[in-house]
């Protein structure tokens, strides 16, 4: 048996620079959004403002989570943890799925106990709130768009994951616009409506999060996509007569791989192992985030 490291320092630095920097800036967004969504919601009486502002709170706890495994995920192996730290992106992204799943339940729970007291004597709400809800919508859209080009740059799920939340702060706030706009012609209600459509929508997200998270955490195999793009890597490899029993693990937005090459059987082992580096190579070339080859040679 054969192991054979494949480095991806490089991959590694430039995603680490990527995701502190633009964790970075959502946390600045989302700390002075929060500020003016809580100021506002207080002095314009809006619920949906404010329930707003939590879910904005909610992705400052995210985007901390995102720099701590950031800090932790590429630290190199060690005694402890001898296939590295990888999966620390796996926890974060369970984490805020479980985040977004206990501040959606909760908005929903405020806003059905509200609903079911009666609406007669909710008070109106102040035309700013309308204002700083359009605000908030633009500049939530921008930073979900930013998020996610960077994400997709250096191919990270953890990125990925956050540019989503911060998407659906987005969708949240363009339906609290709306129900802030709706209560200023007379629909009192549409306010806490607002706020239970926007939990309902962070509690499907954080679900979805959680499941995916769940799965890559307990060696779930890569995609069918990226497995037929490693079988054709692998199989076109010069002196690769063939190769059976392929296993993929994924580990944080990384793939461990083990397989059996088949060789001739009067190759040396030397050849062997020559070719089975080229394999090794020849994955990383094709960019498939290997972390490690694990090989074994059969011969035929």
């Amino acid at each position: 048996m054969e192991s054979i490291p494949v480095h991806q320092d490089n991959l590694a630095l430039a995603r680490k620079r990527a995701a502190s920097k633009s964790t970075w800036v959502s946390v600045i967004v989302n700390l002075l959004l929060s500020i003016a969504q809580i100021i506002i919601g207080i002095f314009s009486a809006s619920t949906a403002l404010i329930s707003d502002a939590i879910h904005s709170l909610s992705d400052l706890v995210s985007d901390f989570a995102v720099l701590i495994a950031n800090k932790f995920s590429d630290s190199p192996a060690d005694e402890s943890h001898p296939y590295g730290h990888y999966r620390f992106e796996n926890i974060a992204s369970l984490f805020i799925g479980l985040l977004l799943l206990a501040v959606g339940v909760s908005m929903i729970w405020n806003g059905g106990e509200r609903l079911l007291s009666g609406t007669a004597n909710l008070p109106a709400i102040h035309y700013s709130a309308l204002i700083v809800a359009g605000i908030v919508l633009i500049a939530k859209e921008l930073l979900f768009r930013y998020l996610l080009a960077v994400g997709k740059k250096v191919d990270s799920s953890m990125l990925i994951v956050n540019a989503w939340h911060a998407r659906s702060d987005a969708l949240s706030s363009l339906i609290v616009l709306i129900a802030i706009a709706a209560n200023l012609v007379g629909i009192n209600w549409a306010d806490i409506v607002a706020s239970i459509i926007v939990g309902a929508m962070i509690t499907k997200m954080g679900g979805e999060f959680t499941w995916k998270s769940i799965h890559q955490l307990s060696d779930h195999a890569t995609d069918e996509e990226e497995r037929k793009l490693i079988e054709q890597t692998i199989i076109s490899t010069p002196g690769i007569s063939g190769f059976h029993h392929l296993r993929t693990r994924k580990s944080g937005d990384f793939t461990h791989i083990d397989v059996h090459l088949e060789f001739p059987g009067t190759m040396s082992v030397k050849e062997a192992h020559e070719i089975a580096l080229d394999v090794s190579n020849r994955l990383k070339s094709k960019k498939h985030n290997i972390i490690e080859v694990v090989t074994h040679f059969d011969p035929i």
